[in-house]
């Protein structure tokens, strides 16, 4: 039964909407005398505060705000928050996501400790769309722009109380944490903390969030039953609150909040809703609180320092691709340089992988065991081990991360949360977050590869660490050549995946998804595409070559983020259906390349190749999607102007000044 076949079926028909409203519901009020008691002003107060300030004292006392208590110090609690829940947490209206349904329970929790301890909360929300509800959908032209949008309003809103001596920003998921992350980066001058909306319990009969998103390809493909999908579906998402239980964008930028700095110790990958992680509330808003005590800032924390434990800590979780997007524009928000493409390929040679999750593998826990096993001060023990951290970093806690890891090496906290998982799912902690020995021996290779290439001269990514083993030589590397198919539609691609557009994708095949970057499409997140080749049988022989992103739920030689994207000229534009691509990667070095090779007929010399790729015209359909917003339009361009995908698709002033004026 398709969701149109419900339409029209409410029970209103016999309603008419003028004449419903003839009855005036009374007693109908038209006076108040407000609130009891007078404000505590001054002489001084009087004389020289804004009218603003004045006025707002007003407007707390009339929102119920005790009079005498309208001077103490202000507190901003800025939240991603969708949906309304009743009093039991039952679905008034639903959220977007389950990552920002539960959120009020933070919200409220951290509310609740400012005012027992002195201060006034104010909660304001910008809530934030879903990836996963809008793969495959125009909306995912929004998700990435988006970003930009509500790290602007956050900041804009804690601007709006001018007097605040804080900010605490509570956020989960895919966008709404990098925008949360990007906005109290902007706002450097004032003491701010980020509670992590953490995540949602795996479940214990269903698949999980990252298996669950392909049942569609696997269902047209035959390798499972309606039946199946019903059942599976219905069980994936195992608890109301919580990022998706795989290492995706969500997780990840968790993970990285907490290795800047800007959560306390072993705060990402709590699990939603539950009392460890509203005592993470409580202990932050105390954070937040001790760090204006202090006069400890953002700008103490974000660092040259921060940002690089922070790459060294994604790249140790084998985190998802698309934080190489926004850790750069929260370091552009705090004024710190950004990384370079070569910044992030010296960090990730030097750095193993230690952490088995999925969708890396290879025993695939989800980030719930991760938090048992100890979480980013746990891997971190060992990266102090290796010598790869800047141990002299500050964090919110008031410590350095030096003083952190000493007291996590042997706190109760450590002790418990790891004993838990032992007992709980006999589950061996050092199984999912492994020593180097341990990691080295069990084959997990670091995590990301840059390749280069007559297709990719500027640059482009793949999450090496998630191709599948069988695809390696002996020496951990993947070297194919492929028959490429081109598409200039996800959708279209999706299809041939499923066998619905003839012909069908098979094995062998490199699907070329073009005109999906910036300019194209948003920069879409093609995780329907990627998926569906993971979880269908014959998938990790097929690769993909686009200018759109993805997270990592990939097996193949996946690898986005080819620059120049085709709209901008971009050799991907010229590639045609039975061209031959070479991929190679060297997933221990960290090396790789993509390239053009022949056509249907021959294979070429590179230096023929590139002067036949050069006569070569754009594809025929190549075009900006139709359904692109003017908005969506607009964030492309600037973000052009200010260094493009590799510089974090950030709003940079300067440049676009100088681009006006030049």
């Amino acid at each position: 039964m398709s969701e149109a076949s419900h339409f029209g079926s409410f029970d209103v028909n016999a309603e008419d909407p003028l004449h419903s409203g003839d009855h005036i519901p009374e007693p109908l009020r038209i006076h108040s005398p407000g609130p009891e008691g007078e404000l505590p002003f001054d002489d001084a107060l009087l004389r020289y505060s804004p009218s603003g300030h004045l006025f707002g004292m007003s407007q707390d006392v009339g929102m119920g705000w005790a009079p005498e208590d309208t001077v103490r110090p202000r507190f901003v609690i800025l939240s991603t928050l969708g949906g309304l829940r009743d009093s039991d947490g039952r679905p008034i209206a639903l959220g977007y996501h389950t990552g920002h349904f539960e959120l009020d329970d933070a919200v409220r929790q951290a509310a609740e400790e400012i005012k027992r301890c002195g201060g006034i909360p104010y909660a304001g929300y910008c809530s934030d769309p879903c990836d996963g509800r809008t793969q495959g959908t125009p909306g995912m032209f929004d998700s990435l722009p988006y970003r930009n949008d509500a790290a602007i309003i956050f900041r804009r809103l804690a601007r709006s109380i001018p007097n605040a001596v804080g900010v605490l920003g509570v956020a989960t998921c895919d966008k709404g944490l990098p925008a949360m992350m990007m906005a109290l980066a902007g706002l450097g001058h004032l003491p701010s903390a980020i509670i992590p909306g953490g995540v949602m319990l795996p479940t214990s009969r269903g698949e999980d969030t990252a298996k669950v998103q392909s049942i569609g390809a696997r269902y047209a493909q035959g390798e499972i039953s309606l039946e199946y999908a019903r059942d599976v579906a219905c069980h994936s998402c195992a608890s109301p609150g919580g990022g998706c239980q795989f290492l995706g964008t969500a997780a990840t930028s968790q993970v990285v909040a907490e290795a800047l700095g800007l959560t306390l110790p072993h705060a990402a990958l709590a699990p939603s809703g539950q009392e460890i992680w509203r005592d993470l509330a409580r202990r932050t808003a105390r954070a937040l609180m001790r760090m204006v005590n202090q006069k400890l800032t953002v700008r103490d924390i974000l660092t040259e320092a921060s940002a690089h434990n922070a790459m060294v800590v994604h790249a140790a979780f084998g985190g998802s691709t698309n934080l190489i997007l926004h850790l750069p524009a929260v370091l552009f928000s705090a004024g710190l340089p950004r990384p370079t493409i070569e910044d992030w390929e010296r960090i990730n040679r030097r750095v193993p992988r230690l952490v088995d999750v999925l969708p890396n593998g290879p025993r695939n826990f989800p980030t719930l065991y991760v938090y048992l096993a100890g979480g980013v001060p746990e891997v971190m023990l060992h990266l102090r081990r290796l010598n790869l951290l800047r141990l002299d970093a500050r964090t919110i806690a008031g410590k350095t991360w030096g003083e952190i890891l000493e007291w996590w090496e042997h706190s109760p906290r450590r002790q418990r949360v790891r004993e838990i998982l032992r007992q709980q799912a006999g589950v061996d902690p050092d199984d999912v977050i492994l020593s180097p020995e341990k990691a080295e021996a069990a084959g997990i290779t670091s995590t990301t590869c840059f390749p280069r290439g007559n297709l990719a001269p500027g640059g482009s990514i793949v999450k090496s660490t998630a191709i599948d083993r069988q695809l390696l030589d002996a020496h951990g590397v993947y070297d194919r050549t492929l028959r490429a198919r081109v598409f200039v539609s996800e959708a279209d691609a999706v299809a041939a995946v499923k066998g619905q557009l003839g012909p069908p994708v098979q094995p062998g095949d490199v699907v070329v998804l073009i005109g999906r970057g910036p300019l194209g499409s948003g920069m879409e997140e093609t995780y329907q595409l990627t998926s569906a080749l993971r979880y269908l049988p014959w998938g990790r022989e097929v690769a993909v070559l686009t200018d759109a992103r993805f997270s990592g739920v990939s097996t193949g030689a996946c690898i986005g983020w080819i620059t120049p994207e085709a709209l901008a000229d971009g050799p991907i534009a010229r590639v045609r259906d039975g061209d031959r691509i070479r991929i190679r990667i060297d997933t221990k070095r960290l090396e790789g390349s993509v390239d053009w090779v022949g056509d249907g007929e021959r294979e070429y010399s590179p230096e023929e190749a590139a002067q036949v790729l050069a006569r070569r015209s754009p594809h025929p359909q190549l075009r900006p999607d139709p359904r692109l917003s003017q908005d969506t339009q607009l964030w492309a361009i600037l973000q052009a102007v200010s260094g493009g995908a590799w510089g974090g698709c950030v709003f940079d002033l300067d440049a676009i000044r100088r681009r006006l004026s030049g």
